[in-house]
């Protein structure tokens, strides 16, 4: 029973570098709405003094260019616009943190060098190497081996509680790491269905409008008919436009992530490995 107690309290911080803390949920709530806001907004601005400038209509005003068509598209247009703005931000900002996070070394090759420094019992040069890197591979790495050198001098474990340690150490520093790059990923997945759909609603808002000009007029005007369409359609090719970069985007970097993932989890199977074999 004693030995359970003193594996536990092993597993506790001892004065070595952790990743950082977890990212407080309300502020970051209120940062995206805030960002959210903003785009739509702007979508507003865009539509109003861009799309909506008397340059871009004749003096009957009907549009002169595609401006001119896509202000006509109706009051989806900006929600639209808001939305391409909405991932553009969180592309942007997805990408600073996720490439940020996969570090300056390649997950593999940086596992292969601090195996070989494990190996040579250099687990100096082995921190080093997690400097080097970067990442959240490095992060965990470093507070795994920060754990690694503290139990090496550990007189009271077994070998099999000093590798619980190491192993509880590594798994708090991934639940520190992984919900940063896992963050806002939603609001890409969501725009990559959302956009197409409001896209698909303003194209259907704007055929009932142009349709329904059509039999209050008493008659088939092919000319307005297809003016009417091609207004209509700007919503659809915006709202499938955004749609396809979200995806690209998401994609993207959930590839990245998976890949930072594995080699989290081959960097503890490193550790606990070298551990186990050199000092049994």
């Amino acid at each position: 029973m004693a030995d359970v107690k003193t594996a536990t309290a092993a597993s506790k911080p001892s004065g070595a570098p952790r990743a950082a803390g977890k990212p407080k949920n309300s502020n970051s709530f209120w940062l995206n709405l805030a960002i959210v806001a903003v785009c739509i907004a702007a979508g507003w601005i865009i539509r109003i003094f861009v799309l909506g400038d008397k340059g871009n209509f004749n003096n009957e005003g009907h549009p002169i260019n595609w401006k001119g068509d896509m202000y006509s598209g109706g009051v989806i247009v900006p929600f639209l616009i808001a939305t391409f703005l909405t991932m553009l931000s969180f592309v942007i900002e997805r990408g600073i943190t996720v490439l940020r996070a996969k570090g300056k070394v390649n997950g593999g090759e940086f596992v292969r060098k601090v195996q070989y420094h494990l190996a040579n019992k250099n687990i100096d040069a082995a921190l080093a190497e997690c400097d080097k890197q970067s990442g959240s591979v490095g992060n965990v790495m470093k507070a795994g081996l920060h754990k690694y050198k503290e139990m090496i001098s550990n007189t009271e474990l077994n070998t099999d509680q000093k590798i619980l340690s190491i192993q509880n150490e590594i798994e708090e520093a991934t639940a520190l790491e992984l919900p940063m790059l896992e963050k806002n990923l939603v609001f890409l997945s969501t725009i990559t269905s959302a956009a197409t759909l409001l896209g698909l609603m303003g194209t259907v808002i704007g055929m009932i409008r142009a349709f329904s000009a059509m039999s209050q007029g008493g008659g088939a005007d092919s000319t307005a008919l297809a003016g009417g369409i091609s207004e209509a359609l700007y919503n659809t090719a915006l709202g499938i436009g955004t749609s396809f970069l979200a995806m690209l985007a998401y994609n993207f970097y959930t590839t990245i992530i998976d890949g930072v993932n594995y080699s989290i989890d081959e960097s503890g199977f490193t550790l606990t490995q070298s551990f186990a074999a050199t000092y049994k």
